[in-house]
């Protein structure tokens, strides 16, 4: 029961600032981008009946990022103040910082598809090659902290295996673009990456502080939460606005270093199944339509439309049942995951 009562007074402050500014500002921020003409472009392969969404205000993740900013600013002046201000904390602040750099690298994609009007943004090697250099500023900023620890946990087991520096490195820098790419893909429907990605964080807050004693990862997890919370009174299906490349690749980011900061990296595999799936079903559909065109000629599919969760509406899912039976998914999960941590 203490620990709760701890665990509240940590987290309530960064979660109910970062949720009441993330609410306050839609109601300004929505309406904005309306009047700029700051709508989203449905692209055509899409599905058909998601072009009724074109012109959708885009770049909603300026919304909950900088409710995010400001309940972590608060955790820190409180920190501050009572003189509890520790490198801990400190990586509070670099996993905010680095989340945020991939939120520019969402912006300025966005920006370019909204105001240049082109589609498709950043190329494909361009947003790559940011996200790797991201990943990199990541792994310097740790080790000029000194708080690099190239431990990680295995599911399950007492394990904490250490991996060798050399090995470490790409791995979580693997890591890191991988997830952001994985959220990205998942952010298709109303709702879905934002509910899934909320209990993921709730998932970090309660493991980081009730496992780890991981002040800094816990208030970053609270704000995030709480941001999120705020997002999804506009998020929600019908979408009054959509987070864009800015939010989806600012928390790809956020889920894969938190995970990285608590040595539980490979816990990813468990709590963002659903991230997993909406990458592989790409990958699968891809890989067996080229093959399948080389010996045939002609190219099959393994679902009806990738990534998967459009698989799920060609089969006549709603995109509320979608977004409901994924983020329950995901909550089992994130129980499944809390019990496989045995260290």
């Amino acid at each position: 029961m203490d620990s709760i009562k701890e665990l509240a007074m940590l987290a309530l402050l960064p979660l109910i600032a970062s949720f009441a500014v993330t609410l306050l500002l839609g109601r300004v921020f929505i309406p904005w981008l309306r009047r700029l003409k700051f709508g989203q472009e449905i692209r055509e392969e899409g599905p058909k009946w998601h072009q009724k969404k074109s012109g959708t205000p885009t770049m909603g993740g300026i919304m909950f990022i900088t409710g995010i900013a400001v309940g972590v600013a608060a955790a820190s002046v409180m920190f501050a103040l009572q003189g509890n201000f520790s490198p801990k904390f400190a990586r509070c602040i670099v996993i905010f910082a680095v989340a945020l750099g991939f939120g520019i690298i969402g912006f300025i994609d966005d920006y370019i598809k909204v105001v240049k009007k082109r589609n498709l943004g950043l190329t494909a090697i361009q947003k790559f090659m940011l996200q790797v250099l991201l990943a990199a500023v990541y792994v310097v900023a740790m080790y000029a902290l000194g708080e690099l620890n190239t431990a990680i946990i295995i599911p399950f087991t007492t394990i904490e295996w250490t991996m060798p520096l050399w090995l470490y490195i790409p791995f979580i820098m693997f890591v890191i673009v991988g997830v952001v790419n994985a959220v990205n893909l998942t952010d298709g429907l109303d709702g879905l990456a934002s509910s899934i990605t909320a209990v993921v964080a709730l998932f970090f807050m309660l493991t980081a502080y009730m496992r780890f004693s991981e002040t800094g990862v816990t208030v970053f997890a609270a704000a995030l939460l709480g941001g999120l919370l705020a997002f999804l009174c506009y998020n929600k299906y019908p979408a009054k606005v959509f987070m864009g490349d800015t939010g989806s690749l600012f928390l790809g980011a956020a889920a894969a270093l938190m995970a990285i900061d608590l040595k539980m990296t490979i816990f990813l595999i468990i709590v963002g199944f659903v991230y997993l799936m909406e990458t592989l079903s790409v990958i699968m559909q891809t890989t067996y339509f080229k093959i399948t065109k080389k010996k045939y000629g002609e190219g099959r599919r393994i679902f009806k439309m990738t990534p998967i969760h459009h698989h799920f509406e060609k089969c006549g899912w709603s995109e509320k049942k979608i977004v409901i039976i994924f983020t329950l998914a995901t909550a089992i999960l994130c129980v499944i995951a809390w019990f496989g941590i045995l260290v």
